[in-house]
């Protein structure tokens, strides 16, 4: 198997072949920012896609409801890339020309970018495979539904789209990163993210005579500070196990206990295995840290995602890549994230990695993802291709 951490290249493979289309995509990025979808109903957008992919001679597979893959060159499948499509239910507030036409709807997580970067790679690759056969195959997957739980990477998965794939690869946005840069890690990049929601009951009554009552307030208070606190007592530090509280409501008056009381909240996990230990530990942990207040619980807890864990090999494979195409200084360290990213479910049984594409100007403001005024500069787009279509031409080599 080939050292991708030692191989370099002097001169950039992909820039090439990507000059002339590049305008083509900024305006399909900017198509696809105007007209946003939410998870499972990115019809439109698989629409253009398929479309487009068509138009160059490609022949792209429909998933079920949305979503497409393509598969360019011939031969064994070297590698996948997987790129997610839907949008945030989040009002814009960019006051961009191309802002969104669908209201209450946008691409507040750069899957617009994303998803353009993938289409751009098929087209670059198909060019380059027209010239001289790749002798090798790349998928590649526009994965629907990523921003809900536990994610459309799954429905992806059951409908065959790993099948003779030997790693996948992906990307993400991050403005947090200059443009021209890519940030990389080994082991865990993402969270794990599970949702809790607990509701309480009990005879409520008069703050006077709390001791006549189930006193389901002070019972909330005690479940929000000392589950986690336990938790973090029972599982390995070290997994960075995290529960925060989002939303805590009961009660109408200052001088009544009520009956119904209801929080809700996520449980974060950097370890795999730890976060299966914590999610068979949190239902027992709620119901002991209830049990004296004589509260009846019902705990939801619904299983997100695991954490998304980098392969040493592909993050390797990445890095070369970014250095042959953009130079020596574009890869930069990334830290862990304790955000949520069902790309994992697509590492349960490959190798692979996520590398975070830098959009942020340097010297200029600085944005968040899922904000409505989020904002990316658009050059990141260009540099994306470049690096994952030159990660993949050099899976082929290997094969």
């Amino acid at each position: 198997m080939r050292n991708f951490t030692t191989e370099t290249q002097p001169t950039p493979v992909v820039r090439p072949w990507l000059d002339d289309l590049l305008p083509e995509l900024i305006e399909f990025r900017r198509d696809l920012h105007a007209h946003p979808e939410l998870s499972f109903k990115e019809f439109r957008t698989t629409d253009k896609l398929v479309e487009r992919l068509e138009a160059a001679g490609l022949n792209p597979r429909r998933l079920e409801g949305s979503g497409v893959t393509v598969d360019v060159g011939e031969g064994p499948i070297a590698t996948a890339l997987r790129g997610d499509i839907d949008a945030l239910p989040i009002i814009e507030e960019t006051g961009l020309p191309f802002a969104s036409k669908n209201h209450g709807v946008t691409h507040a997580c750069g899957h617009d970018v994303h998803t353009t970067s993938m289409l751009g790679i098929a087209l670059v690759l198909h060019a380059i495979h027209q010239e001289s056969p790749l002798g090798g195959t790349v998928r590649i997957i526009f994965q629907p539904a990523e921003e809900t739980m536990p994610g459309g990477a799954l429905s992806c998965i059951e409908q065959g789209v790993l099948q003779g794939v030997p790693r996948i690869l992906a990307l993400h946005c991050d403005p947090r990163i200059n443009v021209g840069q890519i940030g990389t890690r080994i082991g865990a990049i993402t969270s794990a993210s599970d949702t809790i929601k607990i509701e309480l009951t009990g005879r409520g009554g008069h703050t006077s005579r709390p001791h006549l009552t189930e006193d389901l307030v002070f019972a909330l208070a005690q479940i929000a500070i000392n589950v986690p606190a336990v938790l973090s007592r029972r599982v390995d530090v070290r997994s960075g196990v995290s529960v925060v509280w989002g939303q805590i409501t009961a009660g109408s008056a200052p001088n009544a206990i009520p009956a119904n009381g209801y929080m809700a909240g996520t449980m974060r996990c950097l370890d795999r295995d730890a976060w299966h230990s914590a999610g068979e530990l949190l239902d027992d942990v709620v119901q002991q840290v209830a049990a004296p207040y004589g509260v009846d619980v019902h705990l939801e807890h619904t299983r997100g995602v695991p954490p998304v864990v980098n392969s040493e090999h592909e993050t390797a494979l990445i890095e070369a890549a970014a250095r042959a195409e953009l130079g020596e200084h574009a890869v930069v360290l990334t830290p862990q994230s304790m955000g949520g990213e069902d790309f994992a479910w697509f590492l349960a049984d490959l190798p692979g990695a996520m590398m975070r594409l830098g959009t942020h100007t340097p010297g200029g403001e600085e944005y968040d993802l899922h904000r409505g005024d989020f904002i990316v500069d658009e050059r990141a787009l260009g540099f994306a291709i470049q690096v994952l279509a030159a990660a993949a031409l050099r899976t082929i080599r290997d094969l």
